[in-house]
């Protein structure tokens, strides 16, 4: 019998078959972070429980960290504070792995786990953050999971889980100059809906998913969430094996032969049926940017603000009518030109090396515009040191953008990093909702080149007219 990938990843981790819905599944891997813990740590003592499997745990602060640019950062804010000693303190007393908040190679937890190796080809990967998903990327089932499936989790190194649907969407042609695979995502949920793939896990391939990075592949991956899904995969290649086998130095003589063999079954079988599919043309695709209060309420950027009368769904017409209330755009408005008061490039979307490194391509001989704060977020210690050592730091610098120390930062209004009331940012992270980086702050999710464009103009612009052809 034929299988997708994503039944293979399922059927090789489940423990025990609940029922026609649920099974027990086993996790090969559990990231925690200092926000969605502190309960679950607290009901095992309350049950005076130990954690099942320690080193098959991981933790990482980086939601409630300050990114100031000094040497030793001390969280400020009391309660965030609690929640990191916290961390700390659980993660010594059940011999837990810690990147705390001074550890040189701490960092965005979706970003450090696969630099460090510790994200393979068929894992189970569960975290208490919905953008788990970014390590489908890998060719490993990751999503995110609640605080009290986060203290199940801790207890057995299993959970009990609702098997999803399948969903194919594949996408062949080449991405013209001036796009990238965020440009690409959000094209995608663009035209699938924001719930779209609510209930599915999704498995993306084709021609122009080939084509992309590994990491271009993670922003994918990492957004796929947005349109609803409760996973995203791609099938494991050559690109995929050279990356972990980079930064896993343990798989190494057997047990390379035996990773191997195992990842070259990692595919959904020809013939293997789906439950629902998709189809589009990269070469369709133009530099992205949302107009309104949701990630699938977007278009390119050389369109407009949508007209209410294009709008036939009556749920859908409403919510256009309160996106605009709060984001002050109108019916019609050129996306292009609309003035920004900040620039955010980092998150777990958007804050690996090639990021920097798109933004670099277009920032070079440049200058951010007087009238924009710019800051960019590296993803992770070992990101930032890279970004240092290939000059990408000091030319962003030079250019007038703020070099920040990593973490979450303005992806969220958690930490210090905030939008004031009508303030308007070009983003790189991947929620445009109400209030995300800071009550009555307006968020445009767009590319880290798009990003790059607006700091340098002062306002949305199409990247392709400052040499799109470097990205």
């Amino acid at each position: 019998m034929e299988h997708t990938l994503y039944q293979k990843l399922v059927a090789t981790h489940t423990v025990m078959r609940l029922d026609a819905q649920n099974v027990l599944l086993y996790a090969d891997l559990h990231i925690m972070n200092e926000y969605t813990s502190p309960q679950a740590f607290a009901g095992l003592k309350e049950q005076q429980r130990s954690v099942a499997v320690p080193a098959q745990q991981m933790a990482v602060v980086d939601h409630i960290i300050p990114t100031h640019p000094v040497s030793f950062r001390v969280i400020q804010e009391p309660q965030s504070a609690i929640q990191a000693s916290n961390l700390a303190k659980n993660c010594a007393e059940h011999g837990i792995t810690l990147f705390d908040t001074n550890d040189a190679l701490q960092g965005i937890e979706h970003v450090i786990a696969p630099e460090h190796g510790m994200i393979r080809p068929g894992m189970v990967v569960l975290c208490g953050d919905s953008h788990t998903t970014t390590y489908g990327a890998l060719g490993a089932l990751g999503f995110g999971i609640g605080t009290s499936e986060v203290e199940h989790v801790l207890a057995t190194q299993t959970l009990v889980y609702r098997v999803a649907q399948d969903m194919r969407i594949t996408i062949n042609g080449t991405l013209p100059a001036g796009t990238t695979s965020k440009d690409l995502i959000m094209y995608v949920i663009s035209r699938i809906g924001a719930q779209g793939a609510r209930g599915y896990a999704v498995e993306f391939c084709g021609s122009a998913i080939e084509a992309l990075s590994i990491e271009a592949r993670m922003t994918l991956c990492n957004m796929a969430v947005e349109a609803g899904a409760r996973g995203a995969l791609i099938a494991p290649d050559t690109k995929t094996i050279s990356y972990v086998l980079e930064r896993a130095p343990d798989i190494a003589g057997e047990m390379m032969a035996l990773a191997l063999a195992d990842w070259a079954t990692l595919h959904s079988d020809q013939g293997a049926r789906f439950d629902l599919e998709y189809s589009f043309d990269a070469t369709e695709v133009a530099p992205f940017v949302t107009w309104g209060t949701s990630p699938d309420q977007a278009v390119a950027v050389t369109g407009t603000v949508p007209l209410g009368a294009s709008v036939t769904d009556v749920n859908d017409h409403a919510a256009l009518e309160q996106a605009l209330r709060y984001t002050g755009l109108e019916q019609g408005m050129p996306m292009e030109g609309i003035a920004v008061q900040r620039v955010f490039i980092g998150s777990c979307t958007n804050a690996r090396i090639e990021d920097l490194r798109q933004v670099a391509a277009i920032v070079k001989g440049r200058k951010v515009a007087a009238s924009v704060r710019a800051m960019v977020v590296p993803g992770s210690g070992a990101v930032r040191m890279q970004a240092e050592q290939e000059g990408i730091a000091a030319l962003l610098i030079d250019s007038g953008f703020e070099w920040r120390r990593p973490g979450c930062s303005m992806c969220l209004a958690m930490n210090d990093d905030l939008l004031s009331p009508g303030e308007r940012c070009a983003s790189t992270t991947n929620r445009n909702f109400e209030g995300r980086q800071g009550r009555g702050g307006i968020t445009h999710l767009m590319s880290p080149a798009m990003a790059a464009a607006a700091a340098i103009t002062g306002y949305i612009t199409d990247v392709r007219q400052l040499g799109a052809a470097n990205v």
